[in-house]
């Protein structure tokens, strides 16, 4: 046991640390943008959800090679391993390309669609039309995360991400207010600092390359069984992103105050998946080597100690909440008709972390078996659970705090206990148990 925990420690507390480093990027960019006025800021807005959907779809290609590379090298294939991981960055290469080609002479088109005046428009096009450059190196780093996280290295990717960030935020000071150029200056920096990680990340695929005997160049049957994988998680992630959207948009109908305070608490909870998913993404990689080495009791010691850590760490995550919950709220607000909603929600949230930290354990343990189809139809599964529940909430006429305290018990509880117990019920059986290479 003591052997298991270290191995999850060793995985799981890079990854929290990498976890936490990519949103700093964002929140870069915000803070040093937002000193231009509100014009670049609600422009800087704009782009970054769409950037932000085109990358959260995409996460795929960090999901779908770590339990390829990591099952090969369970099996004693390292340089199956290793080509695996390759064919994965090859993959995010030609999908990053294809989004340039296709975005940046939409860029305009797409930021349009959102209704906004003309000078945040103009904003929001360049900012966008420019990140779209480096949209196929942020893909890459996706890749070749999953790559290094499957070969049971997460400290490297921590090692990157931190450089990067401290790099992104330099350029952008430098590019912003020192150049004069602007929004237009923290695009070009997060561009810039992007290709570095990528960079940095060939380099370390060459070497791992070289010392495994792996060739770098791209393989038709690797590419497509990625792309197989990937698509299912894909519409995995998909089904994530509706429910997410479905709550705001309900959200929305309430009121301006009452949505505020639900976006808070999405913020809220979002921080707290960062260490959910940390212990997720040590399942992922943990398992897929116990499968590729044929070792069954391992990988059902895993899954049971990561669960463990999973309800007992949210567990702790929601006593923290509600113990939090006066004071929190005044971190983001003063105002009384969204801090008492706010409130309220913290504490129905508190009451289901732990539920979540069960449903974001097996979806990493899943993911790790490379039962990639099952999260996709189960992702389906809890929508059509969720979306009537959303009705109910409207239908119930509440309003005000009630209203968001519903609509929390709606997502926190009826949502993830639906994806616990979709999750919960495939992972009693044996079928994603699939062992060897």
């Amino acid at each position: 046991m003591k052997d298991l925990d270290r191995d999850i420690r060793r995985l799981a507390l890079p990854a929290l640390g990498a976890l936490v480093a990519e949103p700093l990027f964002l929140l870069t960019d915000t803070a040093l943008v937002g000193h231009l006025g509100a014009t670049p800021l609600a422009g800087l807005g704009i782009a970054s959800v769409v950037l932000q959907t085109v990358v959260g779809l995409l996460v795929f290609l960090a999901y779908a090679t770590t339990p390829m590379v990591a099952r090969r090298l369970g099996f004693g294939d390292t340089a199956g391993a290793v080509r695996a991981g390759i064919d994965g960055v090859w993959l995010a290469l030609a999908v990053g390309a294809l989004l340039v080609l296709v975005g940046v002479p939409s860029s305009g088109w797409l930021v349009s669609l959102f209704g906004a005046t003309p000078d945040v428009t103009e904003a929001a096009t360049v900012y966008l039309s420019i990140s779209l450059w480096g949209v196929p190196a942020l893909l890459l780093t996706l890749a070749a995360s999953g790559l290094l996280r499957g070969l049971q290295n997460t400290r490297t990717p921590l090692v990157v991400a931190g450089a990067g960030f401290g790099a992104n935020a330099v350029l952008n000071a430098v590019l912003i207010y020192g150049a004069g150029w602007g929004i237009a200056g923290s695009a070009i920096g997060t561009v810039v600092a992007s290709w570095g990680m990528a960079a940095a990340y060939l380099v370390i695929i060459v070497r791992a390359a070289r010392s495994s005997g792996a060739t770098l160049t791209p393989h038709v049957s690797g590419i497509a069984s990625a792309l197989r994988s990937g698509g299912w998680l894909l519409l995995r992630t998909a089904s994530l992103r509706v429910a997410l959207l479905a709550t705001v948009f309900v959200a929305t109908g309430f009121g301006t105050a009452e949505l505020a305070a639900t976006q808070i608490a999405l913020t809220l909870f979002s921080t707290l998946a960062f260490v959910l998913d940390a212990l997720a993404i040590a399942g992922q990689a943990m398992i897929g080597h116990g499968l590729g080495a044929s070792d069954v009791p391992r990988v059902r010691a895993i899954t049971r100690r990561l669960l463990q850590f999973g309800v007992v760490g949210g567990a702790g995550l929601g006593l923290l909440i509600a113990a939090l919950s006066p004071v929190l709220p005044l971190i983001f607000t003063t105002d009384d008709a969204v801090v008492g909603p706010l409130v309220l929600a913290l504490l129905v949230m508190a009451v289901g972390v732990p539920l979540a930290g069960y449903a974001f354990v097996l979806d990493g343990v899943l993911i790790g078996a490379g039962d990639a189809r099952y999260l996709a139809v189960a992702g389906i599964l809890n929508l059509v659970v969720y979306l009537p529940l959303l009705g109910a909430v409207v239908a119930s006429g509440a309003t005000g705090g009630a209203a968001v305290a519903l609509l929390w018990a709606a997502f926190g509880l009826g949502y993830m206990g639906s994806r616990a117990l979709t999750l919960g019920l495939r992972a009693r059986t044996d079928r994603w148990m699939v062992v060897g290479a």
